[in-house]
C-alpha cells in the first residue's frame, strides 16, 4: 500500500531514490568501520578496538533508520551489497592495519556523508517538500558531525 502522507509519489520516489545511496554509503561506511575494528593493531589496541565499536554500533543504527526511513515513504530498501557497491559515493581503499590511515579513510568517509546530507536537508525540504525526511537527515548531520570530531581528534598532524 502506497504511503498518503501529504507528498505526491514524484517527490517520495525522489526522495527514495537519494535515501537508497544514503543507505549504500552509510552500509559501507558501517562495513568499513568493522573492518577497522577487526584488523586495528598497536600499543593502543584495546582503545581503539572498542572505539572503532561503538562508532560501528552507532552506524547499523544510521543503517537500520535509513532503510526503515524508505519503507516509511512506501518504497523498498536495497538491500544487496552488489547494489550498495553500485549506489555508494564511498570508495574501499587497500586493507591496512595502519591506524592513522584507517582514521582518515573513516574521516574522508564521514566528511563525505556531512557533505551529502548538508545538500539533502534543503533539497528535500524546498525540492520534494518532505519537511519530516528534512528533519531526519538533519538529525543524521549531527550524528555523522560527532563521529568526524571523535575521529579528527585522533589525527595530530
Amino acid at each position: 500500500m502506497k504511503a498518503n502522507i501529504g507528498i505526491g509519489e514524484n517527490h517520495l520516489k525522489a526522495v527514495a531514490e537519494k535515501l537508497q545511496t544514503l543507505l549504500a554509503d552509510e552500509q559501507v561506511l558501517y562495513t568499513k568501520t568493522r573492518n577497522y575494528h577487526w584488523n586495528v593493531v598497536g600499543d593502543n589496541f584495546m582503545e581503539m578496538h572498542a572505539f572503532y565499536e561503538s562508532q560501528y554500533n552507532e552506524l547499523a543504527e544510521i543503517v537500520d533508520e535509513v532503510a526503515e526511513r524508505i519503507r516509511m515513504l512506501g518504497h523498498y530498501s536495497t538491500g544487496r551489497l552488489v547494489d550498495f557497491l553500485k549506489l555508494t559515493n564511498l570508495l574501499e581503499p587497500e586493507y591496512t592495519n595502519v591506524q592513522a590511515e584507517q582514521i582518515k579513510n573513516l574521516l574522508d568517509d564521514h566528511e563525505t556523508i556531512i557533505r551529502g546530507l548538508r545538500e539533502l536537508i534543503t533539497e528535500f525540504a524546498d525540492k520534494q517538500k518532505d519537511l519530516g525526511t528534512s528533519d531526519f537527515v538533519t538529525g543524521l548531520l549531527r550524528q555523522h558531525e560527532k563521529m568526524a570530531w571523535m575521529l579528527r581528534s585522533y589525527i595530530t598532524k
